[in-house]
């Protein structure tokens, strides 16, 4: 449960910054479409930071290795400062043509740049922020990241308003205003998840570097699949954008629900993670396939349960994040959305137990196959055929499909 309430803030927070930007019309939401999936995309990509620290740390403290637990940990917050200066150097200038090959044009693009620019300050906060996630969660801590998520989501949702719309004598920033609030509530989440990670395991003995390009090895597999991920994701909207400026803002909807249901499921992913990681360490194979067994029962039920969720609630989402001018659209998007749920959480789940157990290479294999037969599916819609952006959402069906049953096959030959 606080696994699960940590992850759901975040994308709680999304969704307010969604309403309040929906209030500023069409425009600055399809900005905020384009802009928050090419960041995630980057941020996205390093996450293999906190995976692999995460399964570490898990493993070594099924050995009882709390020394090198902390060196792991402070490996990884040192590559995640170096990423981190990297992506600001590098990013301010390719900003421009993210936005771009997003599609994105007129007010549309000017909005999009001006808060992707904001948000890159924020950066070091979030990959720092990750990866001490992930030694909290290898510590079996699952209470501090909830505690740290609600205070970098509140801290959000409470500067929104006044910097988006303005108050008092601060002036209304618009989208970028959003970004403002996002980057300030980063870095205060990222101080504060510094300080118990250090309260918990201690400084280092020492940087090994030879156990760096190890993780950089098991790295390249995270990072070519979560990258793929990303660039599927990255492949709808651009194809929403393309359908038109009210397909975009639809689909900036649908997928910032889909991404709450996502993270809400993923929740399972990580607590089967840490448990198959120690269970790992600690010799213990039946424990090991005791968690895959529930992971699987309850990731299942929770996405039958999100899908009913979310046909009960469309026409609460629709009034809330929904532009008049796009609502035509979205109906039958959200239903195909709606009811690959439960594939989804089979998805999720079986990649948190596939990282536990270090198989990156295998999840780097399923998200090639994947993404490959995805983007030959969004290539081929036609974007100015009646129900096209229905169709993209068809095709991410397909797309998590592949994944949930290449997942569990991958569970079934454990030995």
């Amino acid at each position: 449960m606080p696994v699960l309430f940590s992850l759901v803030a975040e994308p709680v927070t999304g969704l307010v910054d969604t309403a309040f930007v929906a209030r500023l019309g069409a425009d600055a939401l399809a900005a905020l479409g384009v802009g928050t999936i090419a960041l995630s995309a980057v941020f996205w990509i390093f996450n293999f930071l906190s995976i692999g620290t995460q399964t570490n740390v898990s493993r070594y403290l099924g050995r009882g290795d709390s020394g090198r637990a902390a060196d792991t940990t402070a490996l990884a917050l040192a590559l995640a400062g170096s990423f981190a200066v990297l992506i600001i150097a590098v990013g301010w200038w390719l900003i421009p043509a993210a936005a771009a090959a997003m599609e994105a044009s007129g007010s549309v693009f000017d909005l999009a740049v001006s808060y992707m620019r904001v948000r890159l300050w924020g950066a070091p906060a979030v990959l720092v922020t990750i990866v001490c996630f992930g030694a909290l969660r290898g510590l079996q801590d699952m209470r501090s990241p909830l505690w740290i998520a609600l205070l970098v989501n509140g801290l959000n949702v409470a500067l929104d308003y006044p910097l988006i719309f303005g108050a008092g004598p601060i002036p209304a920033y618009g989208v970028a205003g959003a970004a403002a609030a996002s980057v300030v509530s980063q870095w205060a989440g990222a101080g504060w998840a510094l300080w118990i990670v250090y309260r918990r395991l201690g400084g280092a003995s020492g940087l090994n570097w030879n156990e760096a390009l190890d993780l950089l090895k098991v790295g390249g597999d995270l990072f070519i699949r979560t990258g793929l991920l990303t660039l599927f994701l990255l492949l709808t909207t651009r194809a929403a954008t393309k359908i038109g400026t009210e397909a975009g803002a639809a689909h900036q909807a649908i997928r910032q629900v889909w991404m709450f249901t996502a993270l809400f499921l993923d929740a399972f992913a990580i607590t089967g993670q840490s448990l198959v990681g120690y269970f790992e360490g600690a010799g213990d194979r039946r424990q090991k396939k005791r968690v895959a067994l529930v992971v699987c029962q309850w990731s299942l039920g929770a996405g039958v349960l999100l899908g009913v969720l979310m046909f009960a609630g469309t026409g609460v989402v629709e009034r809330l994040f929904v532009p008049g001018s796009a609502q035509a659209l979205f109906g039958s998007a959200w239903f195909v959305a709606a009811i690959t749920q439960p594939l989804n959480a089979l998805s999720f789940g079986t990649d948190g137990l596939h990282w536990g157990t270090g198989a990156y290479r295998y999840l780097r294999n399923v998200m090639i196959g994947a993404t490959a037969i995805g983007a030959i599916g969004i290539a081929i819609i036609d974007e100015a055929a009646t129900g096209a952006l229905t169709l993209v959402w068809v095709v991410t069906g397909l797309w998590i499909l592949i994944r949930a049953a290449l997942g569990v096959w991958g569970v079934l030959r454990w030995d």
